[in-house]
């Protein structure tokens, strides 16, 4: 779990978060969304402990991260997974050993123990042929696939993701939606999710955050955010058509 409290970050005279508290909870799919410049990424970025906020306190299961020392700031990085946006596999590398890359940086296990459990996290995102292929030889999709076996490699407590559905056609954000509402359910994992995809808010939207100029402005579930009197959700929200649909749907189901 992760608790977050009165986060403050500014940039010289830019003041991007401000006050900002919620919390996210194991198990379950957490979503960051937002317009651009709404602060999303910089709130991802103070999670990950790239940005150091001048005010407030972020909980990892209960534990401060600005009274953490050095060795246990490198300790909790080692249970953080991340997916990026544009998955950042190394090119000159196999899939094989792009998944491999962390445990060979951040564990002592043998060759054998490492080929097992790359051998199990490929497996887990159906992609059991591609050890040996280059990430050129492969689709996108199968990409952010290879970037969340590299993700969950080291068995993390937090998976963090950086607009995983960047790029994919529908069809296949869906896969990688549902790939990550699995895994971050079987294995209890705290995930979030920084995402501007509707598709994600309305399949995987356990809990869902939404920032405008650095606050936020509402929190709630994939269900709840159909019943929203909040302008500024709705004004985001129903831009989409798909959720103009399902907000009818929903009105009429209701009535």
């Amino acid at each position: 779990m992760i608790t977050v409290e009165n986060l403050h970050k500014s940039f010289g005279e830019s003041h991007i978060l401000k006050g900002v508290s919620t919390t996210f909870e194991s198990g379950k799919t957490n979503l960051i969304i937002g317009q651009s410049g709404s602060g999303k990424t910089v709130f991802l970025k103070s999670l990950l402990g790239l940005f150091t906020p001048e005010q407030g306190t972020i909980y990892y299961n209960n534990q401060p991260y600005s009274q953490m020392t050095a060795d246990e700031r490198i300790e909790l990085r080692q249970k953080m997974g991340m997916v990026f946006q544009g998955s950042a596999l190394f090119d000159s590398m196999t899939v094989e050993e792009n998944v491999m890359f962390p445990l060979k940086m951040f564990t002592n296990q043998s060759r054998s123990e490492m080929q097992d459990r790359v051998d199990f996290v490929l497996k887990r995102v159906n992609l059991v042929d591609a050890h040996n292929k280059l990430p050129a030889e492969i689709s996108g999709g199968m990409q952010k696939r290879v970037a969340i076996a590299r993700a969950i490699a080291n068995k993390p407590k937090y998976l963090f993701c950086d607009e995983p559905n960047s790029g994919l056609d529908p069809k296949t954000a869906i896969v990688i939606d549902n790939l990550i509402h699995e895994i971050t359910n079987e294995y209890n994992i705290t995930t979030v999710i920084n995402t501007h995809d509707m598709n994600s808010v309305m399949e995987i939207g356990e809990k869902i955050v939404f920032l405008s100029k650095g606050l936020k402005e509402w929190e709630g579930s994939n269900k709840e955010i159909f019943k929203t009197d909040n302008e500024a959700v709705t004004d985001f929200v129903y831009s989409s058509e798909l959720f103009k649909k399902v907000r009818q749907m929903y009105i009429e189901e209701r009535d």
